[in-house]
This record gives structure tokens, C-alpha cells and sequence, in this order.
């Protein structure tokens, strides 16, 4: 029931919060002040952590006629495939400095490839490799290690230092220990993935939550207008029409076929919900409706039968209830979730109320929360799939970004998430065809990004398939 365009979207705003807010780095900010030392410190900080980018294989450099010393190496870069580099290079204070240009680390420039063949020359580089895999874990602490026995103590890299005339070894120093710093507060992320997976599996069930509770909603609506039916005929000199007033609205038969059904019943017990403290929102609905045409034609007609009960309320459904703004408000209020899923949850209600109309009145099944196992697995293997590969499928978005129209520092992050997403259901879900996956996404974009989104994602999206095809990475 819970199908797969709303899945996809509930990844996207999971993985776009996940990946906004958590931080695998905290990153040291320029110091305040005048000290010399303090100054060439966050220096010396800013062009180490610029180092380990540089000797594993990017560029740090905005001027396109200067060359990365071990660019040369391409793949054949023994550190290229680390993590902490990835990671780094994905940092937006990290990028930004880049950007920026005004590190100076060039002055190190002399000293990379000495440094590189150290490094893989040594005992802790023996060590990384009898690993097969590694996580973003092991590379902090083999580049901690690194970084003081190779890179920090090193000769020819003090001396490159001491090129800047601002040089202070007790600033050097300092800088050295805020990298270290900054590495060794690393921040373990399975547990914000751990939170972000359960925030997805809430999500979808708060959505499945929501398709019973606008389900139910009829029966609230139902049961106040008894009420104030039943409250006329009390009162001081009621009117005739009030002491035999017409029935046919509060004894609809669809009405008692939902209160009674076992499905409802059932899942109203383990996850008890209720429309009572929402007076004023079942007021407004309630005297939308009785102004209607659908209920004057209703209530007027000649006679009634279980399927044209189904059939108001469809309507009611359609045009009054789901569209209603007092609903909306309502829905804000229970769940953040719930008024970008009314849309698709709609629609399954609608369908639902149709299989009640076809029923003759014998007994419904509402819809389950997954069309099957296939269905139910979807969600949190594209959310862990884009996680996991997230680096690799940015440098796919990167790689097919034209520089004349789009500036990579400048385009939406909820398109980089949507492009990931994307990336990721095309290579790990074979059995979808490549035509739905790309026009999902575009839609996606439409919706929830920038106006150009939607055909900055399609562009996108075409090249990076094209060339996975060409890698023989894509088969369908």
C-alpha cells in the first residue's frame, strides 16, 4: 500500500537531513585575535589537512595550470581509495577553503612525492593494507599515525614551512595538534545512521498511520452530527424538521462498515488514534459538507444502497475532506510527516472506499502497509545503499556537472541528495526499469527543489547513466 514513489521520497528527506546534519568532522575555525603563533597555527592546520588531499590524488588548487604533483599517478595512487580523503573532500568548510584558494599550500608542493613514497614505504602503510576493507575509522587513525611519524616530524616539510615568513614552530606545532585534533574527534556516524534508518522506518509507518486515520475520520464526522441531531431534539421548542429530522447522512451504511471492520478494529488497538480533540476541524469539514451539492443531492434522493453510501463518501472524500485546509492544519499538528503524505495516502483511501463500494457490504480488507516483502525491503536497502556509496556517486555527479551552466558550489544540496538517491536505484536495483527511476526523481526535483532542478536532475542524471553503461556498471 505504502508504494514506491512515496518510499523514494521518504529517502530523500531522510538521507538530505541525515547527510545535512551530521558531521564527520568538525573542522577548527580561524582564531580571533592578533597572536602570531595562533595565526600561522590555523595555517599550518588548514595546509596539512589540504596534504592529505593532495597525496592522495586531488586537486587543492583552483588554477587549472597547476598540477598536483601524484595527479600524474591517477589510480596507480596506492592512498587514493581512502576514506578520511573522501570524506574531507565532501566537507563543505573543506571546500569552501579550497574555493577560497588562499591557503598557501603550495609551499609544500616540493615535498609530496618524498612524503608519498614514506608513507607507502612504511611500516603503518604494511599494516593499512593487510586489510582488506576499511572504514572511515581505520583511515583516521592510520593517517593520525601518519601524520606524526611521517609528515609533522619530517625535515624537508619544516623547512618548506618555514618558507612562510609569518613562521613560528611554536605556531607549527600547534598546528600539527589541532589537525590531530580534528581527527581524532571523528565522529562514529552509526549512530546518527541508526537514528536516520529508524527515522525512515517511523516515517513510513506514521504514513501507513495516516491512511487509517483519514479512513476513520468519516465516522468522527458521522458521529458529531448524531450528536448534534440528538442535541436539537432537546432542546427549548424544537422545530419539526428538528424532532424528525432525515437520517440518511448519520446512518450511511459505509459509515458502520468502517466502524466495524476487523482490519480497522485491529490496528486502532495497537496503535490507538482519534479525531475528538479536533472539535473545529470536524466542525469546519462538517459544514463544508451539508453545503454541498453532493449532500443535498444525497440526501434528497429517492433511495440509497450500500454502494451509493461508499460512493458520497468517495466524493466527500475527493472534494471536500482531503482538500480541506482545517484538515491540513490539523495534520501539521500530529505529525511533520503527514501533509506531504496526504497526496499519495489520498489516493489509496479513495481506492479503498471503491473496494468497499464493490463489496456488496460483505467484509473489506484494508490495504497492507507493503504490497509484499519486495516492497518492504526497498526503502531501507536504497537508504543504506546511498549512505554506504555516497562518495563514489558524487564523484559520478561531479564528473558530469557543466561548468558553464551549472556551479557545482552552488547547486541546491537536496539536488546532490536527489541525484544520489538516484544513482543509487539505478545501480543496485536491476528489475526497475531505467525510464521509471529517472522520471521519479525528475518529479521529485519538481517538487521539492529549485525551478531548475527538475532539468538540472534529468541532465544529470542521462550522463552519469550513459557513462556507467559505457563502465559496463549499468546492465538494463
Amino acid at each position: 500500500m505504502i508504494n514506491r514513489i512515496l518510499i523514494r521520497i521518504k529517502v530523500v528527506q531522510m538521507l538530505y537531513s541525515y547527510l545535512l546534519t551530521r558531521s564527520e568532522f568538525h573542522l577548527t575555525k580561524a582564531p580571533e585575535g592578533n597572536s602570531r603563533d595562533a595565526k600561522f597555527a590555523y595555517k599550518v592546520y588548514q595546509n596539512l589537512l589540504l596534504m592529505i588531499l593532495e597525496l592522495s590524488g586531488y586537486r587543492v588548487d583552483n588554477d587549472r595550470t597547476k598540477k598536483n604533483p601524484l595527479e600524474n599517478l591517477g589510480d596507480a595512487n596506492m592512498l587514493s581509495a581512502n576514506k578520511l580523503a573522501s570524506a574531507l573532500a565532501s566537507d563543505s568548510d573543506v571546500r569552501e577553503m579550497i574555493a577560497k584558494g588562499n591557503s598557501g599550500v603550495e609551499i609544500y608542493d616540493s615535498t609530496l612525492l618524498r612524503i608519498y613514497s614514506l608513507i607507502i614505504r612504511s611500516a603503518a602503510y604494511a599494516d593499512y593494507t593487510k586489510k582488506k576493507r576499511h572504514d572511515l575509522e581505520d583511515d583516521v587513525k592510520f593517517w593520525c599515525v601518519i601524520l606524526n611519524t611521517i609528515i609533522a616530524s619530517n625535515p624537508m616539510v619544516i623547512e618548506a614551512a618555514r618558507g612562510d615568513e609569518t613562521f613560528t614552530l611554536a605556531g607549527f606545532q600547534k598546528g600539527v595538534e589541532m589537525v590531530n585534533r580534528t581527527l581524532n574527534d571523528y565522529n562514529d556516524v552509526r549512530t546518527s545512521f541508526a537514528q536516520a534508518k529508524k527515522s525512515l522506518n517511523d516515517s513510513l509507518e506514521k504514513a501507513y498511520e495516516l491512511y487509517h486515520a483519514l479512513l476513520i475520520l468519516p465516522v468522527y464526522i458521522t458521529d458529531m452530527e448524531r450528536d448534534r441531531i440528538e442535541s436539537a431534539k432537546t432542546k427549548y421548542c424544537p422545530s419539526s424538521h428538528e424532532l424528525n429530522p432525515n437520517m440518511r447522512f448519520v446512518d450511511n451504511a459505509f459509515i458502520e462498515a468502517i466502524r466495524n471492520n476487523p482490519d480497522m478494529e485491529e490496528y486502532l488497538k495497537k496503535h490507538p488514534f482519534s479525531w475528538e480533540e479536533d472539535y473545529f476541524m470536524l466542525k469546519d469539514i462538517t459544514d463544508k459538507i451539508k453545503e454541498s451539492e453532493a449532500y443535498h443531492n444525497y440526501m434528497e434522493a429517492d433511495k440509497t444502497d450500500f454502494e451509493t453510501d461508499c460512493e458520497f463518501w468517495r466524493t466527500l472524500m475527493r472534494t471536500i475532506i482531503l482538500p480541506s485546509d482545517a484538515l491540513a492544519e490539523a495534520l501539521e499538528t500530529r505529525s511533520v510527516y503527514w501533509n506531504d503524505d496526504i497526496t499519495i495516502m489520498g489516493t489509496f483511501v479513495l481506492k479503498s472506499i471503491k473496494h468497499f463500494a464493490q463489496s456488496g457490504g460483505k467484509t473489506v480488507e484494508l490495504l497492507p502497509i507493503y504490497k509484499d516483502e519486495e516492497d518492504a525491503k526497498f526503502g531501507p536497502d536504497l537508504f543504506l545503499s546511498a549512505i554506504k556509496e555516497k562518495d563514489v556517486y558524487r564523484n559520478y555527479i561531479d564528473k558530469f556537472i557543466n561548468g558553464n551552466s551549472w556551479d557545482p558550489e552552488r547547486i541546491a544540496f537536496m539536488d546532490i541528495v536527489i541525484l544520489t538517491t538516484a544513482i543509487t536505484e539505478l545501480l543496485k536495483f536491476p528489475n526497475i526499469p531505467m525510464a521509471v527511476t529517472m522520471n521519479e526523481y525528475v518529479e521529485i526535483a519538481n517538487y521539492y527543489s529549485a525551478p531548475r532542478s527538475g532539468q538540472f536532475i534529468n541532465g544529470v542524471l542521462y550522463s552519469v547513466a550513459n557513462f556507467l553503461r559505457e563502465e559496463g556498471l549499468l546492465i538494463k
